[in-house]
């Protein structure tokens, strides 16, 4: 039974893995300021990063939470790995191996 590769059906797996990573990630990029705020006290704190960094380890979980909690987030995210689900079985490329550049030279 060959799959239709416009199907979005979502297997349980992809529900509660593939997806929620996409939105790790892309929540991490649209939250780069924090990242790098809390990334920052860390190696400047060490040991102590617990006690000194609260406030930037706040602002972080803060900025990821309302992403992770945006229903429109989860669907913009869910859109993409469709469109990757589908384009990986039209062609049969998993979209990393699609997305490396060619080497200039041989």
């Amino acid at each position: 039974m060959a799959l239709d590769p416009a199907d979005q059906h979502l297997r349980h797996v992809e529900k509660d893995v593939l997806i929620p990573k996409i939105m790790r990630e892309k929540a991490k990029e649209r939250c780069s300021e924090q990242v790098q705020d809390f990334t920052k006290c860390c190696k400047d704190s060490g040991l102590l990063m617990v006690i000194k960094c609260r406030k930037e380890n706040s602002a972080l979980k803060e900025c990821l939470t309302a992403y992770y909690n945006d229903p429109a987030f989860y669907e913009e995210c869910k859109m993409e790995y469709l469109n990757e689900r589908e384009e990986f079985r039209r062609t049969g490329i998993p979209s990393k191996k699609r997305l490396q550049k060619l080497p200039t030279s041989m």
